[in-house]
């Protein structure tokens, strides 16, 4: 039994035939291509979008605290 399953496990993880060798993108299939791919593309450059944006808002945070900073500073006497 355990021979069995475990010659049955090794045909399982058996390459695909032509697996190895080369097929140019245009001679592929249609089921194989990625038909999603402009979604793809535009999600990362959703992503990216969103990071860029969120690292601005906190450069504008961090100019505003660096800003009452100086105000403060100005407004305390010297010790």
């Amino acid at each position: 039994m355990m021979l069995l399953t475990q010659a049955l496990f090794a045909l399982g993880l058996q390459p695909p035939p032509n697996q190895g060798e080369f097929i140019p993108l245009n001679e592929l299939p249609a089921s194989e291509k990625l038909p999603a791919a402009p979604f793809l593309i535009a999600a990362y450059a959703f992503v990216w979008v969103a990071v860029m944006f969120y690292l601005w808002t906190i450069w504008r945070r961090l100019n505003k605290v660096e800003a009452d900073l100086d105000a403060l500073a100005r407004k305390t006497p010297p010790r």
